[in-house]
């Protein structure tokens, strides 16, 4: 035990030492650490998982890329897209995807939702827009509009007052931007009642604007449209329903859903009847 007037050695020592000496150990310190951190965790560790991703699930590592007969595509030059990633499909003989809000439709480097609100009169009634030769053309089509055509587009059966022809352009097809101005208006311009419910992902975008599935029962609805347009029988249409239905995830989490992409190539590969 030092004694009052005593002096502490190591206070001693800390004082002599130079601090540019204790500078410098401690920035060769920090030095040393970041450098093997960066070879750690931006070299080593990519390189581990990359590996064990290549080796244990190499499709789903390499982007779940599909060719045109729903097999794994063997190079990305072969692929007609991602079974994670959905895409869009317009023609009466596909199964339509869900709405996309991702910039120019299921852009994957503009992912997202619209952002509207449950109380945003655009989400339900749409806006339109002047496009460069200054003709109103729909910016956005609305709740309201999607459920009028999706309804037309598989045959379901409605209510409408006033009939739809009331919104008609001069080729007998419904104006969406004259609809569109109507609702805004007068939201109550239009009573249009569907007979049977309509699954909410068929009228309204998910949080990326990129889903690839669609639910069973809206594909169920849209199988009679699909069976017609290729001339197959609605049972066999509604066969590969089922075939490509993938249950939630773990079991537990989410509901079922139908893979979009991989249905519509087995269609294409189904034969006729």
């Amino acid at each position: 035990m030092l004694k009052k007037h005593e002096p502490d050695p190591f206070a001693r020592q800390e004082l002599s030492k130079p601090l540019s000496a204790e500078l410098l150990m401690q920035l060769k310190v920090s030095v040393i650490a970041t450098i093997a951190l960066a070879v750690i965790v931006s070299g080593i560790y990519p390189v581990i998982v990359w590996g064990l991703a290549q080796a244990i699930f190499p499709d789903k590592a390499n982007g779940s890329l599909i060719g045109k007969h729903g097999q794994p595509a063997p190079r990305p030059e072969d692929a007609v897209g991602s079974a994670w990633i959905g895409q869009n499909f317009s023609d009466a003989k596909y199964f339509h995807p869900r709405p996309s809000a991702a910039g120019n439709g299921y852009d994957p480097t503009a992912s997202g939702g619209s952002n509207l609100g449950p109380m945003s009169a655009k989400l339900f009634n749409g806006t339109t827009k002047k496009n460069d030769k200054g003709n109103d053309v729909a910016d956005f089509d609305g709740l309201r509009v999607r459920i009028v055509h999706y309804c037309l587009d598989n045959e379901i059966p409605y209510e409408s007052s006033p009939p739809l022809a009331k919104f008609n352009n001069t080729r007998g097809n419904l104006d969406d931007v004259k609809l569109i101005k109507v609702l805004n208006e007068n939201d109550a311009a239009l009573v249009f009642m569907p007979k049977v419910p309509i699954p909410g992902d068929a009228v309204t975008a998910s949080a990326s604007g990129l889903d690839p599935h669609i639910s069973v029962e809206n594909a169920m609805l849209q199988a009679n449209r699909v069976a017609k347009a290729r001339r197959m029988a609605e049972d066999k249409v509604k066969q590969l329903i089922d075939q490509f239905t993938e249950g939630p995830d773990l079991g537990v989490l989410g509901e079922k859903g139908v893979n979009v992409l991989r249905l519509n190539l087995a269609l294409d590969s189904a034969p006729i009847k």
